[in-house]
């Protein structure tokens, strides 16, 4: 008889974890408390508009990348078609009026941003070159479970994102456009690792492609591909309880009083919805109290448009847009200068389209700020938080209008977003846009295992490891490397992704 895997969230950690495990012999169920599969990769539909909710883009997927392997394993590339951002700039990043435009390929990178900074084409050289080092490191870019060079990646872990911008550059304006991606990962100045910089540059200068018609696809298909090897994906199905006896645990309990017999648990919440549902004295109050005083990413506010019928012209670019010449801090705001920057992006419904359906602007918001109405019921909060909806985002659509004029005159109508909203659809902490931060003031005590000190309860998604697309999966290997070995699991991914 196989052995039975529970898998708590049907997030893109949930499903390839369910995927590796249901293809490799294990019986798997996931089990996700929403009327919708995909966590982060869902996408919704206001007045015949779709719009993503988190992954907007993915990078190194051209079939020969790492990307674009993974992919192919997961059986993607059947399922999934990918639309190029415009390779001569992925990325803008405008800082206060100055704009920077960011090429994929080392080469062209190099030399567009030594056109920017003539005197600095050494130091931009260096830049590229460190940032290579740290990708070769991760055991996923070469698909390999053989050991890499630890010393590298541990060396980057450690070192904030800006001191290491310091040691190369002498140019602040240089130091400040290169790291202008930034919200993608929730940055924070003195705390998150220049590794972390490091991958996501890496990822995205290889290649950069949206996906055709929303992320919603990745989640479907992984799910219909886990059905048809045997394993179940359902929707509706809180856990409220994780069961133990005095060694391991013995599976779930869910809202409608429905008991999962498991022997293995596998976590992909936040890990303090995690602890909510364990009541049992193998996990220590030390390490409860470690894992609930960890801090959080910051969470923001979103306006998700729709426009004119061919009024739009697709943008096919990220803009991040700010008003002064640093993005650092933009979650630091006062009621006055809100919004200090946002992240404006177009969604693709079609390979390479002409013009655009539907768009997302991004900006930091605390929860604090909306805290007097977490209370209220979803879509029925009262008159007051939508006044304060529409205020912010007619002050976010006055500063976009700025670098983009014409904008409003384009929009048919929007609607918009709180960190409440990312509580109430993710259980994030505090509404965090991806969980917990990473802080190398922290050290090892700000880090969430994959291991706990119950033996068959194991933990992935965007919590462990890293955020994102590449650094979920980099936790979904790691977790499954535990059930099977990563010499075998390694050898799967590389026949199955030729």
């Amino acid at each position: 008889m196989s052995k039975r895997v529970v898998i708590i969230g049907s997030g893109l950690g949930g499903l390839t974890c369910g995927y590796i495990l249901q293809q490799s012999g294990y019986d798997v169920t996931i089990l996700e408390q929403g009327m919708q599969i995909g966590g982060c990769l869902q996408c919704f539909y206001r007045r015949g508009a779709k719009f993503e909710t988190g992954m907007h883009f993915i990078g190194s997927a051209e079939p020969e990348q790492t990307m674009g392997r993974i992919m192919r394993y997961f059986g993607l590339d059947k399922s999934v078609t990918l639309s190029p951002l415009d390779s001569e700039g992925y990325n803008v990043v405008s800082l206060a009026g100055n704009k920077f435009l960011f090429p994929n390929g080392r080469e062209a990178f190099i030399e567009r941003f030594a056109e920017y900074f003539p005197r600095q084409k050494d130091a931009i050289a260096k830049y590229v070159e460190i940032i290579d080092g740290i990708a070769e490191s991760s055991t996923l870019n070469s698909l390999t479970s053989a050991n890499r060079d630890i010393v590298v990646d541990t060396e980057y872990q450690t070192q904030s994102i800006n001191a290491v911008m310091d040691s190369i550059f002498t140019d602040t304006l240089l130091k400040n456009a290169l790291v202008g991606d930034l919200p993608l990962y929730a940055a924070e100045y003195g705390k998150t690792p220049f590794a972390q910089h490091a991958y996501i540059m890496d990822f995205y200068n290889n290649s950069a492609f949206r996906i055709v018609g929303g992320s919603d696809v990745i989640a479907d298909s992984l799910a219909g591909s886990i059905r048809e090897m045997g394993g179940e994906v359902l929707a509706s199905k809180r856990v409220t309880k994780v069961c133990c006896d005095d060694e391991k645990a013995t599976g779930v309990i869910t809202a409608d009083e429905e008991f999962y017999a498991a022997d293995y648990v596998i976590s992909t919440v936040h890990p303090n919805r995690l602890l909510e549902m364990l009541d049992t004295k193998l996990i220590r109050p030390a390490f409860r109290s470690r894992i609930s005083a960890i801090p959080q990413t910051a969470s923001c506010f979103t306006l998700y448009i729709k426009f004119k019928e061919k009024a739009m012209p697709y943008m096919n670019s990220n803009y991040y847009g700010y008003a002064d010449e640093t993005p650092w801090n933009c979650e630091n705001y006062t009621v006055e200068n809100w919004p200090k920057g946002f992240l404006y992006m177009h969604m693709c419904g079609e390979k390479s389209p002409s013009y655009a359906s539907s768009g997302v602007i991004i900006s930091y918001m605390k929860m604090e700020d909306v805290l007097r109405w977490k209370d209220g019921k979803i879509g029925r909060r009262g008159e007051e938080y939508e006044l304060f909806k529409r205020a912010y985002a007619e002050r976010l659509l006055d500063e976009v209008e700025k670098h983009h004029p014409g904008l409003r005159s384009s929009i048919d109508c929007y609607f918009t977003s709180t960190p409440l909203t990312y509580l109430d659809y993710t259980g994030t902490e505090a509404g965090s846009m991806y969980g917990v931060a990473k802080d190398v003031t922290l050290g090892a005590g700000g880090r969430v295992p994959y291991r706990t000190k119950v033996p068959n309860l194991l933990l992935a998604g965007q919590n462990v490891n890293s955020h994102g697309i590449m650094g979920v999966i980099v936790g979904t290997i790691m977790v499954c490397s535990e059930l099977i070995s990563a010499e075998k699991l390694y050898e799967q991914i590389n026949d199955l992704s030729r």
